[in-house]
């Protein structure tokens, strides 16, 4: 399979240093996140500025920003297990807890040693979700660390791997598709998905590999910490990444989705004719 020919990537602006928007260089895991489960499965690495998720028959592990944001750009730097990974799913996501709930997803589905590992992404909201697309990285996303990026606004929420947009899920309440709006942690977990995650599930998790371990770096977060006696401060151009530029993707980035979309795309929800007859809205 040929690599994208991407011209260069998206230099994103300088991150600006406003009221409510939260970020800093280097920073440890505790001054923004916490462990929310897995205890005894995590590791924290490099005075903190790098944490280790592991995963064995009797637990995975996960954790979870500090705060609630209501809109910003969201990265996580993550190296997946290595070896014999199937069934093993790595997650990165937004997502606000209660019955109807909003959520953005980085879901990296293991494989067998020397197959390609998919990254699956979808976007719930008001507790709809289904929304799945799925690629093939470009890159062994084992062998070293790699950027995986949400711009989240009022207009557009873009999935980024390494600056490279790989989906856009537009704001398109006008036509009733809804759309995410409720503050959100973020997320990461690395847990037991075989059921599903490997072939449909018919590929199991082989134990004798375990444990399994993903590594996390970049624990600054930019984005607009949600209070609720001023939820719509979080809508305000004063933060970049609500700025009329990052309402839309410019040309080069459409031509580096595009790219994406044509060369390592391998399943998308709204060509799904089985379970989509009718495709959604968004999809047209």
């Amino acid at each position: 399979m040929a690599l994208p020919k991407f011209a260069g990537f998206l230099l994103l602006p300088l991150l600006l240093f406003i009221s409510g928007a939260a970020h800093a260089s280097g920073v440890s895991f505790d001054q923004n996140y916490q462990i929310t489960w897995g205890y005894d499965h995590i590791a924290t690495l490099d005075n903190g500025r790098e944490v280790q998720l592991s995963m064995d028959a009797s637990s995975g592990s996960g954790f979870a920003s500090q705060k609630s944001y209501g809109s910003g750009f969201f990265n996580m730097t993550i190296k997946l297990p290595g070896r014999n990974s199937a069934g093993v799913v790595t997650a990165f996501y937004l997502i606000s807890h209660g019955d109807r709930h909003d959520e953005v997803d980085f879901e990296f589905l293991g494989n067998r040693e020397g197959k390609p590992i998919t990254l699956q992404t979808n976007v719930f909201a008001d507790g709809v979700g289904n929304r799945e697309q799925r690629i093939l990285l470009w890159f062994d996303p084992t062998a070293d660390f790699h950027s995986y990026k949400v711009l989240w606004n009022h207009h557009q929420i873009v999935f980024y791997v390494d600056d490279i947009p790989i989906r856009v899920f537009k704001n398109n309440k006008r036509i009733g598709v809804p759309y995410p709006t409720q503050p959100m942690q973020i997320e990461a977990s690395l847990w037991n998905g075989d059921s599903w995650a490997t072939d449909g599930g018919r590929t199991k998790i082989d134990w004798s590999y375990a444990p399994f371990q993903a590594h996390y770096r970049g624990f600054d977060i930019s984005g607009c910490e949600f209070q609720s006696q001023d939820a719509g401060r979080c809508y305000s151009l004063a933060y970049w990444w609500n700025s009329w530029k990052h309402w839309v993707l410019d040309e080069e980035q459409e031509r580096q989705l595009e790219d994406v979309r044509k060369n390592f795309m391998n399943y998308d929800y709204c060509a799904d004719r089985s379970r989509y007859p009718v495709p959604p809205p968004e999809c047209h």
